[in-house]
């Protein structure tokens, strides 16, 4: 069988993800640098058609084409590729048509959650108002219960109590806003636990919740060790996010586990890392939402608190992970990432090798 074709030995030094493929777009050879990049071995890629490794839509096959070579490269951002069903890489691509019509595409990695961080992008004086204008609201709003609970006793008539009841229910709700950005929950010691039990409990809340309008989806790596952390905060954590593709209207959510190896977080990279992702095929992120989703207060919905999100980004941090997501009608997906070995600061782990509990 003869050796698969290769590149110049001067495209395999270098770091840059490139490929190569025919007229037709099936792959001829890929330097090194991109089979490392998308986790495969150079003999697998040779005479793959180009378009299958785009994991999500159609931008490179419409890209390719349109390609001639008389029109330069081409760039297309963000496009997601992955060989065979394997773990999506993010990059910026160019495409060139060479002279007799080859294609050659060089990749350049991007981050899969694109932009700063929005909860950090959050001014610390915003921050500072908004636990200051709770903590004014609080006196207004005790008044406001204790004049409710004296209208109860004294309304008459159905009616009346029905509009008593909705002040003292909406009074209700406010104060545990309130009492939520002024106290929110301290962190205790972490400990080892195995995530797929988190999961299950979700799962049980789910299915109180939603009933048989929704189908949930478990897509387990049984094989992830033990994580260190707070399982009442992942819980509350993970519920939020399934819990918003729920009132999304989603007819099904999936929960999936696996094992990210070389797994950058922030500027850190961890050896060993968990990736959960919640998808959904709900109506999505609104457009008007996309960079302050992870903002306080920040809902989609008329009677949404605007904290769930906001949790579940802190509770990520509290971890050592981040949180982010991708959406379009239909299919969204939230991506937890957390390191499974020893991230650095953050709290104490405690000692290694404790028992699952």
């Amino acid at each position: 069988m003869p050796a698969p074709p290769t590149f110049d030995p001067a495209f395999d030094a270098l770091v840059t993800p490139v490929l190569r493929a025919d007229r037709d777009g099936r792959v001829v050879a890929c330097n090194q640098a991109f089979a490392r990049w998308l986790g495969v071995s150079q003999k697998r890629l040779p005479d793959q058609p180009l378009v299958a490794l785009e994991v999500e839509g159609d931008g490179l096959r419409r890209a390719l084409e349109g390609l001639e070579e008389a029109d330069g490269p081409r760039r297309l951002r963000r496009v997601a590729l992955a060989f065979l069903g394997g773990e999506p890489r993010f990059a910026d691509v160019w495409l060139a048509r060479e002279p007799g019509g080859a294609i050659l595409l060089e990749a350049h990695p991007v981050d899969e959650f694109p932009g700063e961080d929005p909860a950090q992008a959050l001014p610390l004086a915003l921050s500072a108002a908004l636990k200051g204008l709770a903590h004014e609201l609080r006196n207004p709003l005790a008044g406001l219960r204790g004049a409710a609970q004296l209208l109860a006793r004294r309304a008459g008539d159905g009616e009346s109590r029905e509009l008593v009841d909705l002040i003292a229910s909406e009074v209700q709700r406010l104060s545990q806003l309130v009492d939520q950005l002024l106290s929110p929950a301290p962190p205790r010691p972490h400990e080892p636990l195995n995530i797929h039990g988190v999961l299950e409990q979700v799962v049980r809340l789910a299915e109180q919740e939603a009933g048989w309008a929704v189908r949930l989806v478990r897509d387990y790596d049984p094989s992830l060790p033990p994580l260190r952390g707070d399982p009442d905060r992942l819980t509350q954590a993970v519920w939020n996010l399934v819990r918003n593709a729920i009132q999304a209207g989603a007819a099904n959510v999936t929960l999936r586990t696996r094992a990210e190896f070389g797994a950058r977080i922030g500027e850190q990279v961890h050896a060993l890392a968990l990736r959960m992702e919640i998808g959904d095929d709900g109506r999505g992120v609104p457009e008007s939402l996309a960079e302050q989703i992870f903002l306080p207060l920040v809902s989609g919905r008329a009677d949404g608190s605007g904290l769930g999100l906001a949790m579940a980004q802190q509770v990520a941090r509290e971890h050592g992970g981040s949180l982010g997501y991708r959406s379009r009608p239909g299919h969204t997906v939230f991506t937890l990432l957390l390191p499974l070995s020893d991230g650095g600061d953050g709290p104490d782990p405690g000692p290694e090798g404790d028992p699952v509990q």
